[in-house]
Parts: C-alpha cells; sequence; structure tokens
C-alpha cells in the first residue's frame, strides 16, 4: 500500500496484510536512545496512530441504521458479532452491515473458537481490517491467523493473575473485559481498571467492560488505553444501538 493510499484509508481487499490487502502494524516514533519503536495495531494502515484521544470501537451491531450513526459520528472501528449470543449475526446479515462502512473506519469481525480457515474466510467476506478473538483459542491458533490478519485477542479481567497471563500472546491488541460467570463479554459489568496502572502487556489495550458516557472519561484516565470498546452502553435493548447514547459515549472521549 502506498503512503497516498494508507491516507486516504482506503478499506481493505482482503484478509491479506500486503499488496493492497487488510492494513498492517506501523510503529511509532520516538528518540533512538529508547531502543526500537513499540509496535502499535493500526486497523487502517497508519492513519490512526498518534491520536490524542483513544480510538474509538463499538460493537454488536444487528441493524442498518445503527450502523449508519456510528459511522457519521466517525468511529473508528465497527464490531461484527458473527459466534454467539444477543448480538450475533449471520454472515450474510454482517456482509450487509460492513457494505455501509466508509472508507477510513474498520471492520472488526468477531469470532468464538472458530477454526482458523473459517475466521479467514468471513473476514475476506466482510473486507474486515482485523478479526477478534473472543473465546479460548490457541497461542498457534492466534499466531496464524496473525501471519495473515491483525488480531485482536479478549481477555477476561478480575486479578492482576489475568493481566499476567496474557504477556507474550501472539496479538496485535489485547481487548480487556470483565470476567463474568458464563459469559465471553459484551455484559456491561465493570472491572478494577487501577490494575493497569503502570502496565506495559507488550500490546495496545482496548479497554471494554460497563463503558458508557458516564464512565469512559474516568476509565480513560485511569487506564491509558488505545482503544475503548462499547456494545450494551450505547444500546436501549441489546443488539439495538441507541444514536443519542453512541454520540454521547463519543462526546465523552473526545471531550
Amino acid at each position: 500500500m502506498s503512503s497516498s493510499e494508507a491516507a486516504g484509508g482506503r478499506r481493505p481487499d482482503g484478509p491479506e496484510r500486503s499488496g493492497g490487502g487488510a492494513p498492517a502494524l506501523t510503529t511509532t516514533t520516538g528518540p533512538q536512545d529508547q531502543g526500537p519503536a513499540k509496535p502499535v495495531f493500526s486497523p487502517m494502515a497508519g492513519t490512526l496512530v498518534g491520536r490524542r484521544t483513544p480510538r474509538i470501537k463499538f460493537c454488536g451491531f444487528t441493524r442498518p441504521e445503527d450502523v449508519r450513526a456510528a459511522c457519521d459520528l466517525g468511529v473508528d472501528l465497527i464490531g461484527l458479532n458473527l459466534a454467539r449470543g444477543p448480538r450475533r449475526i449471520d454472515l450474510l446479515v454482517a456482509i450487509s452491515l460492513a457494505r455501509l462502512v466508509p472508507p477510513g473506519i474498520g471492520v472488526v469481525a468477531l469470532s468464538v473458537n472458530a477454526d482458523a480457515e473459517s475466521v479467514l474466510a468471513q473476514a475476506a467476506a466482510l473486507r474486515a481490517a482485523a478479526v477478534q478473538l473472543h473465546g479460548e483459542e490457541s497461542p498457534e491458533v492466534a499466531g496464524f491467523l496473525r501471519a495473515r490478519i491483525p488480531v485482536i485477542r479478549a481477555f477476561r479481567i478480575a486479578t492482576p493473575t489475568d493481566l499476567r497471563r496474557i504477556q507474550g500472546y501472539p496479538a496485535d491488541a489485547y481487548l480487556l473485559d470483565a470476567a463474568v460467570a458464563g459469559s465471553l463479554g459484551g455484559t456491561g459489568v465493570a472491572w478494577d481498571h487501577t490494575l493497569l496502572a503502570g502496565a506495559d502487556l507488550g500490546a495496545p489495550v482496548i479497554l471494554a467492560g460497563g463503558l458508557h458516557a458516564g464512565t469512559v472519561a474516568t476509565a480513560i484516565t485511569t487506564a491509558q488505553p488505545w482503544a475503548v470498546d462499547a456494545a450494551s452502553g450505547i444500546e436501549s435493548a441489546p443488539g439495538c444501538k441507541d444514536a443519542a447514547r453512541m454520540a454521547a459515549f463519543c462526546h465523552a472521549v473526545r471531550g
């Protein structure tokens, strides 16, 4: 991809990292005496690097009007759930929603314990910028996928031990959600963000769990995440986004 294409945020053509395909890792720059630049996951091939406020990811869309409203607000990532739960949609519906997403906004395909080839096929059908693994996917599966498309790996957090077990897992970003028995996420339950104070997990953090317009600013101050993720906090009912709540969330993040 040329620098002009990256600057324009052109939609990827499939799950390949090069040759005009899906976006890749970029790096931050800094003083040479600080060692190598740290990788930064950039779903749109560099256009989001260097922002002063966290990126915004809204997840669990089921209706076209909600996708349009989120895109009008200029969110960075649109998550589509192909796995399970009240926000799950089938692939054909997901494709129709992904087609509404304009250049400059990335589609993320969410799966749970699916085989790697199925994950890649779904990503290709959606022209996804990244895949999000939300189950118990092994490092080997994640590494295989990561060689082909950026990987967001979700982890459920309750204690400092949960954070320690993340380190070294092969992913381009870690999505950290609350640990709730019997659930893989999207519960609207918050967790102790102070656990992240001073932590360096080795990859950018996408903060999730109980975030809404009334809590997200404090969460950002506490955790300093690369991005924030919301589903239930911007809904009137599971899978039904609320335009006013989405707008309020974006305003709270951007100030």
